[in-house]
């Protein structure tokens, strides 16, 4: 502190003898932050907040940051910050299983790659209304055997309970403990008086920090709070679920650098007109990212959903054409679903192409397919594709059974619902081999049907003790030349 700033706490003590100068020194000289604002795209400098970035004529990107601050007492902070740490060798660094907590919901557990694991930051999204804080006092108030401090910004103190007891659990838990604040510094007293087991923050972008100025939910505050976040995770080796709010397009609210500083995305997905609900993997430090949980949501909460495929596959009196099952595969699960075309002549011109839960160019591709390679004049029909289920498909094992979806609708010609199919379709209409085929002719004699469709080079093994009927070909027209003659 230089000699001006003595003089101004000593002569302001002298009036005030009821306050002492340290305390005066801690509370108006050591809280006070330097901030500045700097345009996200340039990096442009400012003293203050501009609507339009003098350097690169941007609107609306200067956020507000911690130039220079002392240090604030928080009260998570351990002291091991004093402790100088030395740099070591990777043969020098312990390496052992890493402990993870399961959580009793199997669903979240294969997302997570496990469990939960002490120390990581995960951050879960999704529209609203799609279950988010439903899903987190589930989970919550199932670990029974761990002390949680459920935080809310959003919501009191009734309404959690209300919500509770909406779910029909028991509610005399004594390791489930509640908070509705949005100061970071009263959540972390609470925190380090409590020292629970697994934080729960509701939501990120209702949180601020009084070491900036800006209102909560802005780009400055998200980031600082998920900092402070973070380093409350890693000093005290407690998980912290982070709930975030999503945009209009549908990504995380908030500056990228949020996602880049957690150990774990989740994205709940699902139609609010649809009971089924998704929650995929966008990063994890700990496991895969390319698993999926399933849930149905119902009045009394989020169920798991342990065979995925009987309800993507609609149960029906009869067969009806345009209509065929895929085997395809989220992650190392197993998946057969149901894909729906519907072929009908252009009325106005130029023919459409709409395909749900598929990707358009993907589908265009396999029309031209179609029509090159089998003959079918599919220039003029306008063609609709749908993934029962509200399910977006991006494995190309979906090939062959959206092919002969569209054909079969062509042709009113009707396939059999104890057939399915799973092979990729080349440019030159061959037949290519997919991953784990063993896993999805497994998953399609589990559920009853008689015989899968294949490609002609793919690895499988023929023990003889398989009862579905395993069919090889090399060429989509083979294909059809075999189902409809």
């Amino acid at each position: 502190m230089d000699g001006g700033k003595l003089k101004v706490a000593k002569k302001y003590c002298n009036f005030q003898p009821k306050v002492s100068f340290s305390t005066f020194v801690d509370l108006f000289v050591l809280s006070k932050v330097k901030t500045l604002y700097f345009c996200q795209s340039c990096g442009h400098e400012s003293a203050k907040w501009m609507g339009k970035c003098p350097s690169c004529g941007t609107w609306n990107s200067f956020v507000e940051e911690v130039v220079a601050k002392a240090e604030p007492p928080m009260a998570w902070k351990s002291d091991t910050r004093t402790k100088s740490v030395q740099p070591k060798t990777l043969s020098e660094i312990h390496s052992g299983q890493e402990m993870r907590l399961p959580t009793g919901d199997q669903e979240l557990d294969r997302v997570l790659g496990g469990g939960i694991v002490p120390g990581s930051l995960v951050l879960i999204g999704g529209e609203p209304g799609i279950g988010k804080s439903t899903l987190m006092l589930q989970i919550g108030l199932a670990l029974r055997q761990l002390k949680v401090l459920y935080v809310s910004g959003e919501e009191s103190e009734q309404q959690i309970k209300m919500r509770a007891q909406r779910l029909g659990v028991h509610l005399d838990s004594r390791n489930f403990f509640t908070l509705t604040e949005t100061n970071t510094q009263n959540i972390f007293l609470s925190a380090e008086s409590l020292g629970p087991q697994l934080l729960i923050i509701d939501s990120i972008q209702t949180l601020y920090s009084p070491v900036l100025d800006s209102t909560p939910g802005s780009i400055g505050q998200v980031r600082q709070c998920a900092g402070e976040m973070m380093k409350y995770a890693k000093e005290t080796h407690t998980p912290v679920f982070l709930v975030g709010h999503i945009t209009k397009d549908g990504s995380l609210a908030g500056p990228k650098v949020l996602e880049h500083m957690v150990d774990t995305v989740l994205q709940f997905e699902g139609d609010q007109h649809l009971s089924y609900r998704i929650l995929r993997t966008t990063k994890n430090r700990f496991g895969s990212t390319a698993e999926i949980g399933i849930y149905e949501m119902l009045g009394t909460g989020l169920r798991q959903v342990n065979n995925p495929s009987e309800i993507l596959i609609s149960q029906k009196e009869e067969a009806s054409s345009g209509t065929t099952i895929g085997a395809t595969l989220e992650g190392n699960r197993p998946l057969l679903i149901e894909v729906q075309s519907l072929v009908s002549p252009a009325s106005y011109g130029t023919p459409q192409r709409t395909p749900t839960g598929y990707d358009q160019k993907r589908l265009n591709m396999l029309l031209a397919v179609l029509e090159k390679r089998c003959g079918f004049r599919m220039s003029t029909q306008d063609v609709f594709l749908n993934m029962a289920g509200g399910l977006r498909v991006e494995d190309p094992a979906i090939d062959l059974a959206i092919c002969i979806s569209i054909v079969s609708s062509l042709e009113e010609i009707a396939v059999s619902d104890k057939k399915c199919f799973a092979a990729e379709i080349g440019l030159g209409g061959e037949l290519r081999a997919v991953n784990r085929v063993e896993q999805r002719i497994s998953e399609a004699e589990k559920l009853g049907f008689e015989e899968i469709y294949v490609s002609r080079f793919s690895k499988k093994s023929s023990d003889g003790r398989q009862k579905i009927k395993v069919k090889s070909f090399g060429k989509l027209t083979e294909v059809l030349q075999d189902l409809f003659g």
